[in-house]
């Protein structure tokens, strides 16, 4: 769930939750002030002030009972009276009045208002009023009668509104109240619970953030949410691994440059130190014939090309490296191109005695898309790779091309001693120099196959190994055809 959803229904929680509970309180409530409720048992017991208004109500009714049947009894003071005194323990007031005049009022009520009262009770006729008497709210019901010698007689019933009145202020201040803690409660407890769903994966972050900062890459960052809060904690997880990897990498590539300028300085002094040989034994005279001189200066011009390719050799993984070296794709017929490469193998110093068969698969004729000089150059990368692991007394090399659906794929095989599995995924690596002896009998300086590598990449292609110990190895690598126009390249 996302934040922005969680937050929303927290809102809704906030206002729907308080309503809710109100309600309910409120329906637990009203029957404890204003209707039944049920304590115990099957039992029901009204609110004290719903049993006054009863007991009120029913001594109304009484009174209006005499009066209709037997109205002469209210003449007799003693029955009103004992009426007056029930009415007042129940906060009501009794005026009966003959022909209007008042015969009897309740001794609560001051004798100055009731001709007035009576006035205005007459004006609200038939329907219930509200007066102020004696500085008292009441509400006041009137009934007419006749005595026994047909005069006219009216009843004027008083209640006392003000036990109504405070029942309704304290439920009202009750209600508030607990609407107040129950708005609070919700609204803390919603609040609480939200931000904690939050604030925990904030603080989460800023401690691998922290642990970021401090170089401790090794603890990941699971925060195991599918909200934004996961989508930045997968952010930062990524971010780590990679910090993680590029530092690994950046340290790996920092023991391989210290391995290959070891490697560098040992082939680079190996030609010098023979350089340097000839040279002092030709100031010191050895050289007398013009075969001893021939043969030390074949031997220095050797040993110069030994440097010179391991300098061309670094001078071009550095253009690679860097991308500042461009590449001229052109349209190449792979199967004369392969041809004529072969040629130029057999003829090769290097590769005496090293058989050299071709094989292709489909199409003879096979149209890519390369750079000429990259791809001579890859391929006698290969070659000489291949040329320091033939240990056998049979030596070959064989090339093999065939045709596959987007690109034509070349393997170069050789005999030779393979290469270990541990080594296999590492020889086309940067700096990466699989041969511990660094037989420099061949030139060069372990690059040859990152360079090869680099150079297939940048025309379009793929590049891989395979090796078993002992039987050789198999280096292949793919190259894009040349789409021509009227149909397929093939």
């Amino acid at each position: 769930m996302s934040i922005k959803t969680r937050l929303l229904l927290s809102y809704i929680a906030m206002i729907v939750v308080p309503v809710v509970c109100f309600g309910l309180v409120a329906a637990w409530l009203a029957p404890s002030f204003w209707g039944d409720q049920f304590p115990s048992g099957k039992e029901s017991r009204k609110p004290v002030f719903r049993e006054t208004l009863t007991k009120r109500d029913e001594l109304f009714a009484g009174i209006t009972f005499i009066a209709s049947y037997d109205a002469d009894r209210l003449l007799k003071p003693d029955i009103l009276n004992e009426t007056d005194e029930q009415l007042r323990l129940l906060g009501g007031a009794l005026i009966v009045a003959k022909n209007g005049s008042v015969l009897f009022a309740s001794p609560t009520i001051e004798s100055v208002d009731v001709p007035a009262y009576m006035k205005a009770a007459m004006e609200e006729r038939g329907r219930n009023g509200w007066q102020q008497l004696n500085k008292e709210g009441y509400s006041v019901e009137s009934h007419d009668f006749t005595f026994g010698d047909r005069s006219r007689g009216t009843l004027y019933f008083l209640s006392d509104s003000r036990s109504m009145f405070v029942t309704g202020m304290y439920f009202f201040a009750t209600m508030m109240l607990t609407l107040l803690v129950i708005v609070a409660l919700t609204n803390g407890l919603l609040t609480y619970l939200v931000s904690r769903s939050i604030i925990k994966p904030l603080y989460a972050l800023k401690q691998a953030a922290n642990e970021i900062k401090e170089g401790n890459l090794d603890r990941p960052v699971l925060l195991k949410r599918n909200d934004e809060l996961g989508e930045v904690g997968a952010a930062f997880e990524e971010m780590r691994v990679r910090l993680y990897e590029s530092i690994r990498r950046q340290l790996q590539y920092e023991d391989n440059r210290k391995e290959l300028i070891s490697s560098i300085s040992h082939d680079l002094k190996t030609p010098i130190t023979g350089i340097k040989a000839c040279v002092e034994a030709m100031q010191a005279g050895i050289t007398d014939t013009e075969a001893k001189r021939e043969k030390y200066m074949s031997m220095i011009a050797i040993k110069s090309e030994q440097m010179d390719r391991l300098i061309d050799e670094l001078f071009l993984f550095s253009r690679l490296d860097l991308n500042k070296l461009p590449f001229q794709m052109e349209q190449v017929e792979l199967t004369s191109y392969l041809s004529s490469f072969m040629e130029e193998l057999r003829l090769d110093p290097r590769l005496e005695g090293v058989q050299l068969p071709v094989a292709y698969s489909g199409n003879t004729s096979i149209l890519v898309k390369a750079d000429r000089e990259k791809l001579h150059r890859v391929l006698m990368n290969i070659v000489d790779n291949s040329l320091k692991y033939l240990d056998k007394e049979e030596k070959w090399i064989r090339m093999e091309v065939w045709t596959g659906e987007q690109a034509a794929t070349i393997s170069l095989i050789d005999n030779g001693a393979g290469i270990d599995q541990e080594a296999l995924p590492h020889i086309f690596d940067r700096f990466y120099r699989a041969d511990p002896s660094r037989n420099t009998s061949m030139g060069g300086g372990g690059l040859g196959l990152a360079i090869a590598k680099q150079m297939i990449e940048g025309q379009g292609g793929m590049i891989w190994a395979e090796s078993e110990r002992g039987s050789g190895t198999r280096i292949s690598f793919t190259l894009p055809y040349e789409e021509m126009a009227g149909g397929d390249s093939r």
